[in-house]
């Protein structure tokens, strides 16, 4: 057992003197991991851009802005490198009372590592927040501080307190992102964290054990997997005191998360605070940076960042004639010839592309050449200073570094290794050319870089979107799973009182997927995955999909721009028009158009009244373009015969349509 330091444990202190203490925060910026290899072989990630500014300035941004006081960032890997950086970017010697502090450590090999050299340092004295610098956030912290504290004056076992989110993907799509599959089980009254276990992302089964001794005492348990881990924890100092105590504790989740919660010796315990409105995202693969990138374009995440202005090209570049530029960021200082198109990539900075290529969904770092006609295929990774030769074509998902690929042999600190060598930047390196000696023209003559060999899953953590066959495979692969995205064990009461919050929930989803096909310009077919990916992993019937599709086309003809009713019949007109085959996918048979009608009627009477006056015109729409069929009208109508008088306001309103269409039906009998 390691010895206890001076406020290493405040548990019994008076909880007063804790509000006294000016918040702290630890920051790690290493992650301990190779998800973004090659690049982060001679860049950190949190030093790579994200829209153009390093992603740690971001967390230190949010850090001040949420009342930190003192900042210690934990620099193992590349350390020289972030050391430089917050030296020179002026995060040392910032003004009032924000204090960022830099641990150095070339021996850590893990987050545990770090926060024993950390505990050992003695500098925390009171809750702190763990954070890594690959994180961005806008949340404010004075609510989940305040019940941290509170929790703590009740119970001192009350060491740790997680933020968590709504995700906006479904278990199969998470997977599809890299992330794997998180499964949590939280006690809805005290929010206490029960479970907390991960399927990694290659896994095919959704099968999830839970310890009956969970149960006991409890009458009501919450079953998650629809929450994102923001990666944002509000910590005692017990829990540095309980790393020092346990070599075995390396990773944050897996060990110490787990750990903690299966150790019914000390009794320790975990809490939970979920966060709504608010923005927390953390930058775990090239998928998830791809993702952030976008939400901070689109100002999807509340700039409490550094002060700048977001920008999809940097200064000084220089764009030649002809060039299509779409959905890109690019660095600063680059050059960028005549007649090329980029799309949805990202160029760090001094890149040169020459006249006449091509890309598509790449990552291209610092000093990196393409020479003219080249072609970069969707997912390709060009790490520092690679040369591509003239007419050169980089398949698909393909990694290329000037350093070569870490055998299984090789240490686990390769990271450490090289990080000497890069110590205030990215190294003059000798270039290798054509150094694939089995395929000397791989990268075009001239062409400098090692083509690292890549695994089957690639496309899972890529900037590249996924490809249709490999989000089919997923959602046949998950069909008829049994495991629903949330909901409650109630051990006194079997009855389910969530449905209709269930099923808000899923249109929901629905329409987020819906708006995202919109703005994006999204093939059908990949619509059409992604919804079903939906349905499946909610349990909801086609017709109930077909609901929230239709509700989800009205919401865009309503946002539309009309100032008359006949313009929003116009608007509702020109949707359906454009979105009708999405919708058709799911009316099988007549009562799914039936439950199309019903849906209308409903958001007739509440979310979207403005289109009660219109209800029998749109209706004509429906029908007129094929999308609803005279049947499915006609049983609608005789299904309201016994109805009240207030549950056939829109069957009258449609009296005259509905009279037509039964003439036309005997004129064709006669």
């Amino acid at each position: 057992m390691g010895a206890k330091k001076k406020g290493a444990s405040r548990g019994s202190e008076d909880s007063e003197e804790l509000g006294h203490v000016p918040l702290q925060a630890i920051l790690l910026a290493d992650s301990f991991t190779t998800k973004f290899y090659p690049v982060t072989l001679e860049r950190p990630k949190v030093l790579l851009p994200l829209v153009n500014v390093p992603m740690i300035s971001y967390t230190l941004a949010w850090l001040k802005s949420a009342g930190v006081k003192e900042v210690f960032v934990f620099c193992c890997a590349h350390s020289k490198q972030v050391i430089n950086y917050l030296e020179t970017s002026g995060w040392f010697s910032q003004p009032g009372c924000f204090a960022v502090t830099a641990i150095e450590s070339h021996a850590s090999a893990s987050a545990g590592d770090a926060l024993r050299l950390i505990y050992e340092r003695d500098v925390i004295h009171g809750d702190f927040v763990l954070i890594s610098g690959d994180t961005v956030s806008d949340m404010s912290l004075t609510q989940v501080l305040q019940e941290h504290k509170e929790r703590r004056k009740k119970d001192n076992d009350a060491v740790m307190t997680i933020v968590i989110k709504p995700s906006q993907i479904m278990t199969q799509q998470s997977r599809l992102l890299g992330t794997g599959e998180l499964f949590m089980a939280i006690d809805p009254n005290t929010k206490q964290l029960l479970c907390y276990e991960e399927k990694a992302d290659h896994s095919k089964e959704s099968i999830f054990c839970l310890d009956k001794s969970l149960l006991v005492g409890k009458s009501l348990i919450s079953l998650h997997n629809d929450r994102e881990d923001c990666y944002i924890d509000i910590c005692s100092p017990e829990v540095l005191s309980l790393l020092a105590d346990d070599f075995d504790y390396q990773d944050l989740r897996h060990d110490l998360l787990n750990g903690l919660l299966d150790d019914d010796v000390r009794g320790y315990k975990i809490f939970t605070h979920e966060i709504d409105s608010s923005y927390a995202a953390k930058i775990d693969n090239f998928r998830s940076y791809d993702a952030i990138s976008k939400d901070i374009i689109q100002r999807g995440s509340y700039p409490s960042m550094p002060d700048i202005k977001f920008t999809e090209i940097g200064h000084g570049t220089k764009i030649g004639d002809n060039t299509e530029i779409l959905s890109s960021v690019v660095g600063e200082g680059c050059s960028i010839g005549s007649n090329v198109s980029i799309e949805g990539s990202y160029l760090l900075d001094n890149v040169t592309i020459e006249d006449g290529c091509k890309l598509k969904h790449a990552v291209v770092c610092d000093g990196v050449v393409i020479k003219s006609g080249a072609v970069l295929e969707p997912g390709v990774v060009l790490s520092f200073q690679v040369v591509l030769g003239e007419q050169c074509t980089v398949p698909s998902y393909s990694k290329i570094s000037l350093l070569q690929q870490p055998t299984e042999q090789d240490s686990d600190d390769e990271e450490l290794e090289y990080a000497d060598d890069y110590s205030n930047g990215i190294a003059e390196i000798s270039r290798p050319i054509n150094c694939n000696v089995n395929k000397p023209n791989e990268l075009g003559t001239g062409g400098a870089g090692y083509v690292w060999s890549i695994c089957d899953d690639e496309w899972r953590n890529s900037v590249a979107p996924i490809p249709a066959d490999k989000l089919a495979e997923v959602i046949r692969a998950t069909d008829g799973s049994s495991l629903t995205p949330s909901g409650e064990v109630k051990l006194e009461s079997s009855d389910s009182e969530d449905s209709d919050e269930d099923t808000s929930d899923f249109e929901n989803e629905v329409e987020a997927t819906f708006l995202r096909a919109v703005h994006e310009n999204i093939k059908l077919e990949h619509v059409v995955l992604e919804v079903n990916s939906l349905r499946l992993s909610s349990n909801k019937e086609t017709a109930i999909c077909a609901g929230a599709i239709f509700y989800s086309m009205m919401k865009l003809a309503l946002e539309s721009p009309h100032d008359s009713a006949s313009e929003l019949v116009r608007a509702a007109s020109r949707v359906i028009s454009e979105w009708k085959h999405l919708l058709k996918n799911y009316l099988s048979d007549i009562d799914e158009e039936i439950e199309v009608i019903m849906k209308f009627e409903e958001m007739c009477l509440e979310s979207a009244k403005e289109f009660s006056s219109v209800f029998d015109k749109i209706l004509y729409q429906l029908y007129d373009q094929e999308v609803i069929q005279e049947e499915a009208i006609l049983r609608w109508v005789e299904e309201k015969t016994d109805a009240d008088e207030s549950d056939r306001i829109f069957v009258r309103q449609a009296e005259t349509f509905v009279q037509w269409l039964r003439e036309a039906e005997e004129d064709d009998e006669e």
